[in-house]
């Protein structure tokens, strides 16, 4: 995690040392262990190697420096030795292990960590010490116990207003460990709620950052807070960019926010470009999302342009084995779901009525790909496919009904349609889609009546 990029955030900061609502004092030490001379098989944590004198030195050793580091420095950052980080990451580690994570909660680890967070001026020893946070909240028990710490659960959150991508990126990874525990996630989702700089900092990250590890990781929690909790979505919906929170922050437009990152995991990151699309699409299943998306000043367009970009430039290309759409077919899902919703509303937003060319020429292709890997494949049905391949028909469908002769002459002029590509169309589009079926043939009649004639001999209107 070293030599990543660096975050610039001189909006949304907070000093580590003025973070938390509620260490004002050294962080106690752990309990007393049991005597040194019960011998190496006392001394092991459960069925492990590790230990429990080791761990437990460690952790006084670790209260001495943050105490030290204070001392010697109450403003600047400082620095771990070789041999104080090298330690610290050896818990880093010991603490996947469940009889690990289990005594570092017995030694109320958890207490330590959170002290040393809200007084820690070095960096590093932030981001190990989130690190442990987040492998123990990794087992069921140990992560009920962490989130009932309400002091704990604040201290978190505000990390995300800090700058260094490391601990940015080691606090988001904990949250999204403890969302994903159903025992706990409704305490996280509270306080979320309650803590309105967690909106601003994770939009400030995502409009800004250039950290790929990071954006994927935050993208992946603000999708799970949408997934979740379809009202903290709507509300972050609602909080206008031109407004200003009870903290004084100035909000950032989320759709924007959304938009910027997937520009940035465009070419570097396929999997944070599809949970990215999927947050955006998220946003469609409310009516405030379409709304906002439908406006004339909204982000629409913006999200059209890039969705469309991402899809005729980088997607399913006509040198491309048809094969590929198995390793796409996850992105062209949720990027034609969008599109398809943006394509209902774009007259609020655009005065051309005609849809791109290059993106029906990219639904043909996608369908005529689709019929070859059905023809190629076993009798095991793809269900990701076949939603595919239902959707972009639908889509098409939608399109058709509308296609002028300009247009469909535009297709035939750029090689997007050819009689092979109509067929195929064609089949896909029926029997559900009949009058959109009926237009195209209509309108291709007038366009290049030749290759109508053709068509028709298949599909007779």
């Amino acid at each position: 995690m070293d030599g990543v990029d660096e975050v610039e955030n001189d909006t949304s900061s907070h000093s580590r040392g003025d973070q938390s609502p509620v260490m004002e004092r050294n962080p106690s030490p752990p309990p007393e262990t049991a005597d040194g001379d019960e011998g190496e098989d006392v001394d092991a944590i459960g069925d492990t190697v590790y230990s429990k004198h080791w761990l437990f030195s460690t952790l006084t050793r670790l209260i001495q420096m943050v105490t030290e580091h204070s001392e010697e420095d109450s403003e600047g950052q400082t620095q771990l030795s070789d041999d104080e980080e090298e330690d610290l990451c050896r818990v880093w580690d010991m603490a996947m292990d469940k009889d690990v994570a289990c005594l570092l909660q017995e030694f109320k680890a958890t207490d330590i960590l959170l002290g040393v967070i809200s007084k820690s001026h070095c960096p590093r020893l932030t981001e190990i010490c989130v690190g442990i946070l987040g492998n123990i909240a990794c087992f069921p028990d140990t992560c009920l116990t962490l989130s009932q710490d309400e002091d704990l659960r604040a201290v978190l959150l505000l990390l995300f207003g800090d700058t260094d991508p490391p601990t940015l990126l080691e606090t988001a990874r904990l949250v999204l460990t403890c969302l994903s525990q159903k025992d706990v996630s409704s305490l996280w989702l509270l306080q979320i709620k309650q803590q309105a700089s967690v909106r601003s900092n994770l939009l400030f990250i995502m409009s800004s950052s250039t950290n790929t590890d990071l954006l994927e990781k935050v993208g992946e929690l603000v999708n799970k807070l949408f997934d979740l909790d379809e009202e903290l979505m709507k509300s972050w919906i609602a909080a206008q960019p031109s407004e200003e929170g009870s903290d004084g922050e100035s909000r950032l437009d989320l759709a924007s926010c959304l938009l910027e990152a997937i520009r940035q995991l465009r070419s570097e990151s396929p999997n944070g470009l599809e949970v990215y699309l999927h947050t955006i699409h998220l946003l469609t299943t409310v009516d405030e999302g379409v709304q906002m998306f439908a406006s004339c000043d909204g982000p629409g367009k913006a999200v059209w342009d890039v969705l469309c970009g991402v899809v005729c430039e980088d997607l399913c290309q006509p040198n491309d084995l048809p094969v590929l759409l198995q390793e796409q077919k996850d992105i062209l899902v949720k990027a034609f779901a969008v599109l398809q919703v943006l394509y209902q509303c774009r007259d609020q937003w655009s005065d051309d009525h005609d849809t791109s060319l290059p993106l029906i020429g990219s639904l043909l292709r996608v369908i005529q790909y689709l019929s070859e890997c059905k023809d190629e494949s076993s009798s095991k049905e793809d269900e990701q496919l076949q939603a595919l391949a239902e959707l972009t028909a639908e889509f098409l469908a939608d399109i058709c009904i509308y296609l002028t002769k300009d247009a469909v002459a535009g297709l035939v002029k750029e090689g997007y349609l050819t009689e092979r590509t109509c067929r195929t169309a064609l089949e896909s589009l029926l029997p559900d889609f009949r009058s959109s079926s009926e237009h195209l043939q209509a309108m291709l009649s007038e366009a290049d009546p030749q290759m109508a004639d053709a068509v028709r001999k298949l599909f007779p209107i």
